[in-house]
């Protein structure tokens, strides 16, 4: 479903990713985690091609990213990214379109879907993530758990095979949090090919398949959670999540 090769992403003089390669299996949710400013998000965001990269090469979803794209393939990348959902951590709704039609729009407009039919897909998705009596509502009429489960929604209405989160809980108080949890469970459950930054570290033990602890550009391990987040082999691993328990016990 998507492979990594060698890939490497520069800043100017300032390597933010260094030969990462990694596999992900159709089916798997893989939590990426480690310390900030490792290159999670920058990784996340190199596997859609919202963020080039300098060397090495994706393979995700039936495509095949490699450097210098993004100026003369741009039909490539919008297929891509039809097959390759994001939800982000601010949301990104449209302030003027109620949910529905939040969900309703990349349908309609990018692949030619009736509205009739988009708007029963998108009633379906809403009621997936505990929303449907909210169609109508417009984002501000919404806390930030609910714009989010409505992103979730929208990125789903694409009928993606993978779908990718970005610190998607971070922005949202422990309530709001779980019930956005509990939706990214249910798609986990149901096999949707998933890969989440996050420091949640109920999700990468309880819901992940797989952990990458990222530091400084490289996957410094990669294992079940019960490998990595309860018997951590290297010590970046064993401090973050050390960092970790002692926050939630504060």
């Amino acid at each position: 479903m998507i492979s990594v090769r060698t890939l490497c992403k520069r800043h100017g003089d300032r390597s933010v990713l260094e030969n990462v390669s990694a596999e992900v299996r159709k089916g798997e949710t893989i939590a990426i985690v480690g310390p900030s400013g490792g290159g999670k998000s920058t990784l996340l965001r190199c596997l859609n091609y919202l963020e080039s990269f300098d060397s090495g090469s994706v393979k995700i979803a039936g495509f095949e990213l490699r450097p210098g794209m993004a100026g003369g393939d741009a039909k490539t990348l919008r297929q891509m990214r039809s097959r390759v959902g994001m939800v982000f951590q601010q949301f990104n709704l449209f302030p003027h379109l109620s949910a529905i039609d939040n969900i309703t729009l990349a349908p309609r407009i990018v692949k030619r879907v009736e509205t009739a039919k988009a708007e029963a897909l998108a009633l379906e998705l809403l009621t997936k993530v505990g929303l449907r009596d909210r169609a109508s509502s417009f984002p501000h009429e919404l806390s930030g758990g609910q714009q989010q489960r409505v992103a979730i929604a929208r990125a789903l209405a694409q009928e993606p095979d993978v779908l990718l989160f970005d610190e998607p809980t971070s922005a949202l108080d422990p309530e709001m949090r779980d019930d956005v949890m509990e939706v990214i469970r249910d798609l986990a459950k149901g096999g949707m090919t998933m890969l989440v930054v996050t420091h949640e570290m109920q999700f990468a033990h309880d819901i992940a398949s797989r952990v990458w602890v990222i530091d400084k550009g490289t996957i410094a391990e990669d294992g079940p959670p019960s490998q990595v987040v309860d018997d951590p082999q290297t010590p970046i691993a064993r401090e973050f999540f050390a960092r970790l328990r002692s926050a939630k016990r504060d």
